[in-house]
């Protein structure tokens, strides 16, 4: 049985979503790494990661009914992982938001499937937790639940503060979050590529943890 992270960051590789090298980040921070998921810009790369998502989901055991994807990188993502959930024989529905209200037709900021339940939330990524608190204030107006929130990359690293992104969402609002793969996996796609290429990155990524990772 293969590691389906594993997978998922070879994907992510190959599709050039994942790079080495000298990067900065959203935080100013040099970074050996980059990761943009908004390079999954085809139909076969999208379903492929929507296959990763839903397997991540299936694996996690998360108790939920149907799935959240804010706008905009969250509402193909709902949509495709709700098709391939669908493919591995437990088809729930999906919503997404408008960034503005629409004023006519059926009106209002969301579109599709009622918000009812409990509802998983599905990005690309968190960084600030923006998304994610806008989504918990949709849902919970709509008298749903959050259950949980489902991203591509835990960059395990401090946000503000000294937590992480992710740690900063599941203690304000108790909300599991799901990666399909996180810091130490890539640790280990490169401790056992054999590829000198991307391998040599190794100590680079190993100071990075070391200054601004958390455990």
């Amino acid at each position: 049985m293969t590691d389906f992270r594993q997978d998922f960051l070879r994907f992510a590789l190959e599709q050039k979503v994942l790079k080495f090298g000298e990067f900065t980040t959203k935080a100013g921070r040099p970074s050996p790494y980059f990761f943009n998921a908004g390079l999954f810009d085809d139909g076969a790369s999208t379903l492929a990661l929507a296959r990763f998502y839903a397997q991540a989901i299936d694996e996690s055991g998360i108790a939920f009914d149907m799935l959240f994807g804010p706008a905009y990188k969250g509402i193909i993502l709902a949509a495709a992982t709700a098709m391939m959930l669908a493919e591995r024989g437990r088809n729930v529905p999906f919503a997404y938001n408008r960034k503005e209200a629409k004023d006519h037709g059926e009106g209002g900021v969301l579109v599709g499937a009622p918000l009812k339940g409990r509802v998983l939330i599905i990005d690309d990524v968190i960084s600030a937790g923006t998304s994610v608190r806008e989504s918990v204030k949709l849902i919970q107006a709509a008298g749903a639940e959050p259950a949980a929130v489902a991203i591509a990359l835990d960059r395990m690293e401090k946000g503000t503060g000294e937590l992480s992104a992710v740690q900063e969402v599941q203690q304000q609002y108790g909300l599991p979050v799901v990666a399909i793969a996180n810091l130490q996996d890539l640790f280990a796609m490169l401790q056992n590529s054999g590829n000198t290429e991307i391998s040599r990155y190794l100590p680079q990524l190993r100071a990075y943890r070391e200054r601004y990772g958390v455990a």
